[in-house]
């Protein structure tokens, strides 16, 4: 199992917000100066060699198991629903970096990543995803529903919209334990027109609940723009309605997302509520393995791949003279190792006995559930 330690540096820094529009059919991003940016630093902020080198290991195992997982689900290895997360793996990488041990983490079906951001074994992860009885869920959660409570990770979660009441049900339960953890709640853009999202919001705020909600707006639920599907394009100004603090982020780039959530979670750790980010990025494959995404064009996801979150680590080792090319072939070759031997391990592991089906039902496990 491999773990990343990652540094965790809260230092100030400069917001940028970015107007999203269509031009010919293009995603474009412009940097617009705004009235709500936060002055709160003019120098951007630097970070260690161990934060790079950590941030490109987790992007770059994230990156090749998904590829991986692909490659598999093709040859039918892998079965039922199979979503990826490549070209956003930038905004699990950034949390993780930023938050600290006992924070909670919940997040809807395209969820294989944040478990290995966290520090997961990738050999549970896919042995999961091949349904086998060593998975990270014993095989019976399959892609959306990983599930790690020792890394405080809580799925996986099916239903569009369905995590977000439970995130902030984790983030009770810590208010109520008296910690200082808190729970970061992952959802897509699609999931902001679920009532849930607006019931979550006004209970959360109500209560002060300390949660951070992070919309992965990759532009498109499914198959339909948020254009199409919305009157309201800038999500992160759904927060604005309840009084909750607000911001988007480029999320194609760690160093973002990092400052951002570190910038949250002070935030709620003072007890001052929840606090909503709006992670702009973007997904390289469609919605799922079944999708040809024929809804956009070649040129917009080569657009997005320049500036590429894996790239992104990778040059910075190498401007800041953090690592050399040769040293960054030998990491991607040993975190293929990795990958493969992840593979080997989910196809020599059983499958679950039938009489699994009857287990992790109930806490209590004489629990009567079955009448003769």
């Amino acid at each position: 199992m491999i773990l990343f330690n990652f540094a965790g540096q809260n230092k100030a820094w400069t917001h940028r917000l970015i107007n999203w529009h269509c031009k010919n059919k293009i995603l474009t991003i412009d940097k617009m100066a705004s009235a709500k940016e936060k002055k709160t630093s003019s120098k951007k902020t630097q970070f260690s060699k161990e934060t790079y080198l950590n941030w490109h290991k987790s992007i770059l195992l994230m990156r090749r198991f998904e590829e991986k997982a692909g490659q598999l689900y093709g040859r039918q290895k892998i079965r039922g629903f199979c979503h990826l997360y490549i070209g956003q793996e930038a905004c699990a990488a950034g949390a993780v970096s930023a938050l600290k041990e006992g924070d909670s983490y919940i997040t809807a079906y395209r969820d294989h990543a944040h478990p290995l951001a966290l520090g997961s074994g990738p050999n549970v992860v896919m042995a999961e995803l091949f349904g086998k009885a060593t998975g990270i869920s014993k095989g019976k959660g399959g892609s959306m529903h990983m599930f790690d409570k020792e890394r405080h990770f809580y799925g996986g979660h099916g239903i569009v919209g369905g995590q977000i009441p439970l995130g902030i049900g984790l983030a009770f339960a810590e208010k109520y334990k008296k910690t200082d953890n808190l729970c970061i709640t992952y959802l897509g853009d699609g999931a902001t027109r679920q009532g849930a999202l607006h019931e979550a919001f006004n209970l959360a705020m109500h209560y002060k609940l300390p949660v951070i909600f992070a919309i992965e707006n990759n532009g498109y639920a499914m198959g339909t723009s948020v254009q199409r599907s919305s009157n309201v394009h800038e999500l992160y100004t759904l927060g604005e309605s309840y009084d909750m603090p607000s911001q988007p982020v480029d999320a194609m780039s760690v160093e973002n997302v990092h400052n951002a959530v570190a910038e949250a979670a002070k935030h709620v750790r003072e007890g001052k509520g929840p606090y909503l980010l709006e992670f702009r990025t973007y997904r390289y494959k469609g919605h799922s393995m079944s999708d040809p995404a024929k809804y956009r064009t070649k040129e917009e996801v080569e657009a997005y791949k320049k500036r590429d979150p894996l790239e992104q680590t990778k040059d910075a080792l190498l401007k800041n003279k953090f690592a050399t090319e040769e040293e960054l072939e030998e990491m991607d070759k040993e975190i293929k190792k990795v990958v493969e031997d992840s593979v080997k391990f989910a196809e020599e592991s059983p499958w679950p006995d039938p009489e699994e089906a009857f287990k992790d039902v109930y806490v209590q496990d004489d629990y009567p559930f079955i009448m003769e």
